[in-house]
Formats: C-alpha cells, structure tokens, sequence
C-alpha cells in the first residue's frame, strides 16, 4: 500500500520501512549503512597500508595530515546529520514540504562551507603541521599530502550532505552504493598512483581526491537528475529559513563540534605521542587507531539508523517506539564489539602484519602490536557513547550528543592518557592504557544519561519540537 505524506510524492519504501516496526528498521537500515561506512573506512585506510610501504616518514605525513581531515569531515558529517535529523522528524510529523525545505537547505549549506574550508585549510595548514611536531621531511610530505587533499575537500561535503538525506529516508541501499564507490576506487587507485606512477604519497592524496570526485558525482545523478527521492529540490528562489538554519544547526553544529572534539582529541593525543615516541610512535597510532575504527564500523552503521529511527519516532511523538529502538541497538551493539574486541586481542600479530608488510615499516612491528593488545579493551564500550549519541540527535538534542562527547574526549580520554604516558613516564604504553581506562571510566556517565532522558520523555508525554 502507497501513501502520500502531506505532499504530492508518495511514500517511499525507505520512508515505510522508517515508520514500521522499529526492530525492523534498524536491522534494515543498519546493515547496508555497515557495509557502507566499511568502504568509507577503506577510503582512508587503503592509504594508511599502501603509504607504509614508503616507510615512516610517509606513514606519519598521513597521520600528521589526519585530524585536519577528520575536522572537515566534522563538519561535512555535522551539516548531513543535522539536515537528515530534521527530515525523519518531518516525515515522522507527515510534514513532507517540510523535509523538502530541510533537503534543499542541507545541500547548500553544504557547498557553501566546503568551499571556505578548502580555501583556509589550504592556507594554514603548513603552520599547522609544523606545530604538530611535524618536521624536515615528515613536515614536507605532510604538506604534499595535505594540500592536495584540501584542495578537492568540496567533494567531501557535497556527498556528505546526500548520504544523510538519502539515509534520512530509509534509502540506505543507494547511500552505500555512493560510499562503496569511492572505497573502492581508492583501494585501485592508490597502490597504482603510489609506486607505478611513483607519486608516492601524493598518489595516496590524488587517489582520495578523485574517489570522492566519483562519489558526488553518483550522489548529484540521483538527486538532481534521476529525482527518484522521496524529498524533492527547490532551488528557484531560494532564501535562508532561519528557523530551518536552527532546526538544522541544533543537531547539525554539536554534531561537528563533536565529531571535532574528536580530531581535537586526535591532535592532542598525536602531540602527546610525538613527544614521548616522536614519529614511530605517530605511525603507529596512526596505524592502530585506524584498526580501531575499523572494529567500530558497525557501530557507526547503526548510529545512523538509530538516528533516523528515533527521530522519526520523536517526531510523531512516539516515545515507546524511540526506546525499543535505543535498547535493540545497544544490546545487540555491545555483542558485536565484544566479539571483534575477542578477534583483535587474539589475532594481533596477523592483524599487524596488515601494516608492516613492507621492510620499511617493520620497526613498527612491537609497539603496534602491544596498542592492539592494549586498546581491544575499549571496543566493547564503544557502543554506549556512539549509539546513545545517536538517539539524541534523532531526538533534535544535538547538544546533549555533543556534550556526551566533549566528556569522553576532552575530559577523559587526552588526561587519562596524559598522565599515564607523560606525567608518570610510562611512554607509549602509558598512552595506550589511559585511553583504554578511559572508555571504561566513560560507561556509566554516558548509559545513565540516555536512560534518565528516554525514561523522562516517555513518562511526561510532551511532544518535542519538530518544525
């Protein structure tokens, strides 16, 4: 059966599978974004194991180059979550108009900030990476790296911003269509613009740059083109709706926040490294931290769902649906990491050798394998942060995500592994183990929170605001 939500466009499969049974829809739309957000991961590190073939230097010039990229990211990412937050809770309020204004906003809002930030991180970055601790040649390759990345950075945001909407609508299939292109592409091209054409670590940055080329231009065809979305475009005309701005900046701008208070936490932790292990030690974060992200991936698929799920919920004022969601994703979350935290503690060594294949890169061999024997600790705890983040976005309380964050990042994680790594003199070690101290330590603060708000949405009944 089709219905029409408050617009001429009938209901999508996408859009009835998002306002169906809620267990449902997050295994619906949770697996293809898994599989998605793979190729995303793969996007980065097809460079990280492809680069450490040219030896540390090189491996490090990637990592150095790293946090800047995540906080555009950030931004990109916090513009798309906010945009798509806004639209599920306008489809769940049967306000189809309304999703279409938020659509055509997120895009161009988008665009816009893309382009500046191409424009300054281009400029600044050298003064930058010289700060970093970054220097001689890990400082030139570095600002090769860099440069050209931010060069084509508008092509992060653009796809950044039409995932989230696709994904906003329960189209999450075409959304990992878009994201698998541009993994897949980077893993050929890299090793082919790295040694054959000996570009070396501006092949790994070429290779970025026209991956993400590819996936905006799949993502323009279908939203533009093909129009075959349930949300539709109007750009004729268009004027900045400050309410839409707020309604898109009160998800959207805690969640870039968020998401660079993780390269904030990045860089400082790649400071902290340097001086205790200087640029072996940054390799090797580099490299094992990218190992991590990898063991979270299915996480970051689900948060997705849950965030277009709940906020669907939230926005028909549907507060039971919005907790059997939350629940059915941490359960089944906390498995998934326990069994990858079990694979990545057992399997370490074949793990590490992923990234020190090459003669170059087999000093990294000890201190690599001892993070993975150290920070499998904190896979388990992953899902308590990510996916409760998630439901708050759904829920338009982008602050409460973005706080949540800040305290895991900023107050936990940077100090713990301060103090243990600088303060006591533990070294890379001590670095290592207050990061994992400080998942664990985070645990409480984070699941009491998302419980004390779900219980007190659910008992009072009051509708949250939507428009």
């Amino acid at each position: 059966m089709s219905t029409t939500i408050s617009g001429e466009r009938k209901a999508t499969e996408g859009v009835h599978t998002l306002l169906g049974d809620p267990k449902t829809a997050i295994v619906k739309l949770s697996v293809p974004m898994v599989v998605a957000m793979s190729f995303q991961t793969l996007y980065n590190l097809a460079d990280a194991i492809w680069v450490s073939g040219l030896g540390p230097d090189s491996l490090s010039a990637v990592g150095f180059t790293f946090p800047f990229f995540f906080f555009a990211m950030a931004l990109g990412n916090g513009i798309g979550i906010g945009g798509g937050a806004a639209i599920s809770r306008r489809i769940g309020a049967q306000d189809k108009t309304g999703a279409d204004r938020v659509a055509t906003h997120s895009v161009i809002l988008s665009l816009i900030i893309g382009l500046l930030t191409s424009v300054v991180m281009f400029l600044l970055l050298p003064a930058m990476l010289s700060f970093m601790g970054a220097d001689d040649e890990a400082l030139r390759l570095s600002i090769i790296y860099s440069r050209i990345t931010f060069a084509g950075i508008l092509f992060l945001f653009f796809p950044a911003s039409a995932i989230s909407i696709l994904r906003s609508e329960g189209d999450a299939k075409r959304a990992m269509y878009a994201m698998a292109l541009g993994g897949v592409l980077n893993i050929i091209l890299d090793p082919i613009f790295i040694y054959p054409l000996n570009l070396g670590v501006a092949g790994a940055a070429l290779a970025t740059v026209i991956s993400m080329v590819a996936s905006s231009g799949l993502c323009f065809y279908w939203l533009f083109v093909q129009k075959k979305t349930f949300v539709a475009f109007r750009f004729r005309g268009f004027r900045f709706d400050p309410r839409i701005l707020y309604d898109i900046g009160r998800v959207g701008f805690p969640a870039s926040v968020s998401q660079m208070s993780m390269s904030l936490m990045a860089f400082l932790l790649t400071t902290i490294i340097a001086s205790v292990g200087g640029s072996l030690g940054v390799a090797v974060y580099t490299s094992g931290w990218r190992i991590v992200s990898i063991a979270t991936l299915p996480m970051l698929g689900v948060a997705s769902a849950l965030t277009a799920v709940t906020g669907a919920a939230f926005g028909a004022s549907d507060y039971a649906k919005a907790r059997t969601a939350y629940y059915y994703a941490l359960r089944n979350g906390f498995l998934i990491e326990l069994l990858l935290a079990a694979v990545m503690f057992l399997f370490a060594s074949q793990i590490t050798w992923i990234f020190t294949w090459s003669k170059e890169a087999e000093e990294l061999v000890p201190e690599l394998e001892r993070f993975l024997r150290i920070l499998w600790v904190m896979l388990p705890t992953v899902p308590f942060g990510m996916l409760s983040s998630g439901m708050f976005q759904g829920a338009g309380k982008g602050m409460y995500a973005l706080i949540a964050t800040l305290v895991r990042t900023i107050l936990f994680t940077v100090p713990f592994a301060w103090f243990l790594g600088v303060y006591l003199g533990w070294g890379l070690q001590g670095v290592w183990l207050g990061m994992a101290a400080a998942a664990l330590a985070y645990i409480p603060v984070v699941f009491g929170w998302a419980r004390h708000f779900l219980k007190s949405q659910y008992n009072s009944g009051d509708r949250l605001h939507v428009s």
